[in-house]
């Protein structure tokens, strides 16, 4: 992600939904719903919430459901929710709690 439209420092507490049209990368703590074009979860980050993206790279923490086209779950991140995706990718070392359904 070159140039994230929204970005949510780690020093910033969301209570509430997120909406953003195109890019996004969180590295604070969002307790609600995001729902973005592309989203980029931060290692400081924590999210407890439903996600809904064209494409998700996680690295931080993530308590909810994904639904998205490409997801990535690098080796620092902790997620227990569901998984809906057309593409999945797990780096060693994730921290999985998961149901996943991959669909064409």
């Amino acid at each position: 992600m070159s140039d994230p439209k929204t970005k949510i420092l780690n020093d910033v507490i969301v209570k509430g939904n997120l909406f953003e049209k195109e890019d996004m990368v969180v590295s604070g703590q969002i307790d609600g719903n995001i729902n973005a074009q592309n989203l980029e979860i931060n290692q400081t980050s924590k999210v407890k919430g439903n996600i809904k993206t064209n494409k998700t790279r996680i690295n931080g923490s993530v308590v909810g459901d994904i639904t998205s086209d490409y997801t990535h779950l690098s080796r620092s991140a902790d997620v227990k929710g569901k998984l809906s995706q057309k593409f999945l990718s797990i780096d060693e070392g994730a921290k999985i709690d998961i149901k996943t359904k991959t669909s064409n």
